[in-house]
Order: structure tokens, then C-alpha cells, then sequence
């Protein structure tokens, strides 16, 4: 991500989100966890998606994840990302079970795949941002299930 800070659209931190963001900054990625389902949430926000619940937890990932889907951007989002241009835009799925939005850097474009396994890489944005961005995972990572089952 090549562009200056001030060029670049940034988060809205809300009450919501808050203390996402303040983790982040910590380089910790976090989502919340409902306190009646036991369900992981992404996005924050004030109830459960599943059972309505309000949602009490904040949990530390693991930030392992898996592509669940890509594009390539050759056309940048505008004049922000121009100097990025071409970029990874993915939906990964994190091995809590929940799916986020965001850019799969450090890699040749051609080495994504849906399936690629993936981990966390912070990058400060600007003062008091920190974005959760995704890189391939320089070994097979297991997921949470086959760690379980005593398979890599």
C-alpha cells in the first residue's frame, strides 16, 4: 500500500468498533465472541447476528485465515490507490469462522488461490490506524479442525 495517509479514505472508528481498532493498533486482531450463542462476530457491532444477544466478548484470532475469494484490482479505487495498482482485494475467511474484507499483499498476484492459506500482517495506515492486511502463509498452516484431528 503506496499511497500517503492523507490521500487514502480512512475507517470510521465508532463505538462499535472502537476497541477493534485499539487492538489492531496493539497488533492484535480481534473479533467478539456473543456471550449467550458463543458465536464469533465480524463485523463489530452491538448484537449478535445469531441469537440477537448483545454481544459482551472480545476475542484475540489467531489470524490464520483461508482465501475464500479474490480479484485482482488493475483499475485502483480511485486516485488513493492508483500507485498500488494492481492489488489483491479478498474475502478470507479466519479460522474463528468468520469472513473479512481486505488485501492479500507481499506476494506475486499470481500465487493467490482461493484456498491459499493466509496469515495476519499489520500495517499502519496512519496516526492511530493500523489495518489488518493478509499475506500467504510461508507454510501450510493447519486450520483449527485438522490441528484438532492431529493433521497437518
Amino acid at each position: 500500500m503506496n499511497a500517503s495517509p492523507a490521500e487514502r479514505p480512512l475507517p470510521v472508528v465508532d463505538a462499535d468498533s472502537a476497541r477493534f481498532w485499539a487492538a489492531l493498533r496493539d497488533r492484535k486482531l480481534t473479533v467478539q465472541r456473543c456471550g449467550t450463542c458463543g458465536r464469533h462476530v465480524f463485523y463489530p457491532r452491538a448484537l449478535c447476528p445469531n441469537c440477537h444477544a448483545e454481544l459482551v466478548d472480545w476475542v484475540e484470532c489467531s489470524g490464520r485465515g483461508t482465501v475464500y475469494s479474490y480479484t485482482v484490482a488493475r483499475r485502483p479505487a480511485g486516485p488513493a490507490f492508483a500507485a498500488d495498482a494492481p492489488y489483491v482485494v479478498a474475502l478470507v475467511d479466519l479460522d474463528e469462522g468468520v469472513r473479512m474484507l481486505t488485501n492479500v499483499v507481499s506476494t506475486p498476484l499470481e500465487n493467490v488461490r482461493i484456498g491459499a492459506r493466509v496469515v495476519v500482517r499489520f500495517t499502519d495506515v496512519a496516526e492511530g490506524i493500523t489495518l489488518p492486511l493478509f499475506e500467504l502463509a510461508p507454510d501450510p498452516l493447519p486450520t483449527d479442525s485438522s490441528a484438532r484431528e492431529g493433521t497437518a
